[in-house]
C-alpha cells in the first residue's frame, strides 16, 4: 500500500483513537440539550453524538430560546448545545444570558456557520465554553471540542454567586 494511502484517513483515525482515550477524563454525560431551530443540523449533531456516546445519552431539543428556557426549568442537562442565529433573530450572545438566568450553570456549545475569530471571541465573552463551526459537525470535531470544554471547566475556578 502507497504511503497516500494513510494520509488525511489515516490522520482522522488517529485523531479519533487519541480523543477517545482523552474521553476517559470527562465526566459521564446523562443529558444533553439541542438547540437548534433548523431540523437537519439538530439530527445531524444529534447522529454525532450517538456516535462518540451511544444511545445511553438522553438527547433533548428545543427550537426556540422560549422552549430552551422551558427545557433548562424542566431539567437541567449537561451540556448544551446552542445555535448562533435562532429564527426570527436570536443570536447566541443574546441567548446565552437568559439561559444563566434560567438556571444552566454547565457549560455552553455554540454551533455556528458564522465561526471567526472575532465571533468566536465575542461568543466565549458572551459565557460558551466553546464553539464548533456548522460545517465541521463530525465525531472528531466535536469530540474535540467536548475536550476542551471538560478541560477548561475542570482548571475553572467555581464562579462567584450574586451579583
Amino acid at each position: 500500500m502507497s504511503s497516500a494511502g494513510s494520509g488525511a484517513g489515516g490522520d482522522h483515525l488517529a485523531r479519533r483513537s487519541e480523543l477517545s482515550a482523552s474521553r476517559a477524563g470527562m465526566p459521564e454525560l446523562k443529558d444533553v440539550l439541542i438547540v437548534e431551530d433548523e431540523t437537519f443540523d439538530a439530527e445531524r449533531l444529534r447522529a454525532t453524538l450517538r456516535v462518540i456516546f451511544g444511545y445511553a445519552l438522553d438527547i433533548r431539543r428545543a427550537t426556540t430560546l422560549g422552549s430552551a428556557l422551558d427545557s433548562v426549568i424542566e431539567k437541567k442537562p449537561d451540556l448544551l448545545f446552542l445555535d448562533d442565529y435562532l429564527k426570527p433573530s436570536d443570536t447566541a450572545s443574546e441567548t446565552i444570558p437568559f439561559l444563566r438566568r434560567a438556571g444552566y450553570e454547565g457549560p455552553i456549545v455554540v454551533v455556528s456557520g458564522q465561526v471567526d475569530k472575532q465571533r468566536r471571541a465575542e461568543l466565549i465573552a458572551a459565557g460558551a465554553r466553546d464553539t464548533i463551526h456548522k460545517d465541521h459537525l463530525d465525531s472528531v470535531r466535536v469530540a474535540e471540542a467536548l475536550v476542551r470544554v471538560f478541560k477548561s471547566q475542570s482548571a475553572r475556578p467555581a464562579k462567584p454567586t450574586g451579583g
